[in-house]
């Protein structure tokens, strides 16, 4: 199973538990730190959100932003439709039943914290699709817990502890991503909760059409 949705991790599925939970640990300030660092939106671009979740990276987005999210929990969308309904659009569909070409082409396309919940062929499968919906020279950005040879024992325990199951080295997230992009960095960062916690940040663009 790529998620685990019992016990405990159970409560998470409930929209303004998980908004809760993300406010404690920091996330408005992961989410401020990663947009200004790697997304690097501008006024007016197309944004692809993989897995948005709740959409609270829009309070870190320029108003004019073209937004379009998609989540696999209903429960999700309709929070962030209540919250942010016209600031974008939003559908309730699995990775596997994305249908973006519908949408053209983004600017940026985001999967932020969405591959530690995919086996490698569904991420193998995101990543495709990214890079589908991308313009040329766009930017696709993602960000996952991730386990490092260095890491300390409270940051690899919490991460342990997530409800994705499939998390990675970062190593490992790019070998996910690169047959589909023309560059792809990776950087690792341990600064961006108030909890112990390592992040692998990808940032890949593509210089062709397809």
């Amino acid at each position: 199973m790529a998620q685990l949705t019992t016990g405990i991790r159970k409560i998470l599925t409930r929209p303004w538990v998980y908004d809760l939970f993300q406010e404690a640990v920091g996330a408005g300030r992961l989410r401020k730190k990663y947009v200004a660092s790697s997304v690097q939106p501008i006024p007016g671009v197309k944004i692809l959100d993989i897995g948005c979740g709740t959409s609270e990276i829009l309070r870190f987005l320029p108003e004019s932003v073209v937004y379009v999210g998609y989540d696999l929990s209903a429960d999700y969308i309709r929070s962030a439709r209540s919250r942010y309904g016209c600031r974008g659009e939003w559908h309730c569909s699995p990775v596997s039943d994305m249908h973006v070409d519908d949408f053209g082409t983004f600017d940026i396309v985001m999967a932020n914290g969405v591959f530690h919940h995919l086996d490698d062929q569904d991420a193998m499968r995101l990543a495709e699709i990214a890079a589908r919906a991308l313009k040329v020279s766009g930017r696709f950005c993602s960000f996952d817990g991730c386990f490092t040879k260095d890491q300390g024992r409270i940051a690899r325990y919490i991460i342990a502890k997530d409800r994705g199951q499939n998390v990675r080295k970062p190593e490992g997230y790019l070998a996910l991503v690169r047959p589909y992009f023309s560059t792809c960095d990776i950087s690792v960062r341990r600064d961006l909760l108030r909890i112990p916690y390592t992040h692998a940040i990808i940032v890949a663009t593509k210089d062709s059409p397809g």
